[in-house]
């Protein structure tokens, strides 16, 4: 695997699964592949889990870590061709990108929608920049449009926690005060549609996720109903993609918080979220305190996804 960046990069969800468990039980088992290796980990955004989880998982495999925060650590960057660059940015990726490509063996790029330009954000320019120039294996640390990490670490967290074959999964929006990217709806919906799960989305009018992602999925306005008989609750908020709403907060509407009531719906459900979440907007505090939210396991399952990943790309390497 050169690169990664969706579902089908992964190959066999069943084979990915059972070899993120064979790591999991021994996470340094393959410390010999990354030896005299060296990942670059780029962030033009904020992160907690993915920094964390992805430099472990590195380590695990006996890499070298450098990491760069872009917006803290490193030039102001201009990202379009054909600017005159008299302003505040004095280098280009076009060239930091084979820079960077010199001083390690993977790139790990970490880089949120805009919300600028719709076609901007979904044809990927700064991830698809690094994959063309880099001259290296690049993975998504999340991008504009997907965060394919954390949705393997979804997978690995429901196939953990499930008591039947065929679970009902709820994804459903919850109010958020910020807009907030399609990356972590788009990428869970793909990974869920690649099962043989139950999978249903809820959501207000207007919210429509864009059918690259979502086609074959079960759409349900009325959250109660979308609710009613779920194994797995996994709450997110994303801002408008149809145009011409595209990026903004069209509602807050408190009723599509999750609370106990609407627990109370499911089939004793799991409750899931990506973090980090606004307690009392997205859940409640006794949702997510609950013995029945599995948040912090999947959460730690990012070591696991993001080590799966590496393992493969070094392989590949060899």
């Amino acid at each position: 695997m050169r690169y990664f960046k969706s579902v089908t990069d992964i190959g066999d969800l069943n084979e990915a699964v059972r070899e993120a468990m064979q790591v999991k039980k021994n996470r340094f088992a393959y410390k010999e592949l990354g030896r005299d290796k060296t990942l670059l980990m780029i962030f033009f955004n904020s992160s907690l889990r993915t920094r964390l989880s992805t430099q472990k998982a590195a380590m695990n495999l006996g890499m070298n870590v450098i990491v760069l925060d872009v917006n803290q650590g490193a030039w102001k960057l201009e990202t379009e061709r054909g600017v005159v660059m008299d302003g505040d940015k004095p280098e280009h990726l076009l060239e930091a990108i084979p820079v960077m490509g010199c001083y390690c063996d993977v790139i790990g790029v970490r880089s949120f929608a805009r919300f600028e330009s719709k076609r901007d954000d979904y044809e990927e320019k700064i991830f698809n920049q690094f994959v063309k120039y880099s001259g290296r294996p690049v993975f998504a640390m999340e991008t504009a449009t997907v965060h394919p990490l954390q949705s393997f670490a979804d997978l690995i967290t429901i196939e953990e926690y499930k008591t039947k074959p065929r679970p009902k999964v709820v994804l459903t929006w919850a109010p958020h005060p910020k807009a907030l990217p399609q990356a972590v709806p788009n990428s869970f919906a793909q990974w869920m549609l690649a099962t043989d799960y139950d999978f249903v989305i809820t959501h207000p009018h207007g919210y429509e996720l864009s059918q690259e992602f979502t086609a074959g999925a079960t759409i349900e306005y009325d959250q109660d109903k979308a609710l009613a008989g779920a194994d797995f609750v996994y709450a997110k908020n994303w801002s408008a993609f149809e145009d011409p709403n595209y990026g903004k907060v069209l509602t807050t509407d408190r009723n599509w918080t999750i609370t106990a009531e609407k627990m109370a719906l499911t089939n004793d459900a799991r409750f899931m979220h990506c973090l980090p979440v606004r307690r009392n907007m997205i859940v409640s505090d006794d949702v997510i305190e609950s013995p029945r939210s599995i948040v912090i396991p999947e959460a730690a399952n990012r070591e696991i996804s993001a080590q799966v990943v590496l393992k493969r790309i070094l392989e590949d390497l060899q």
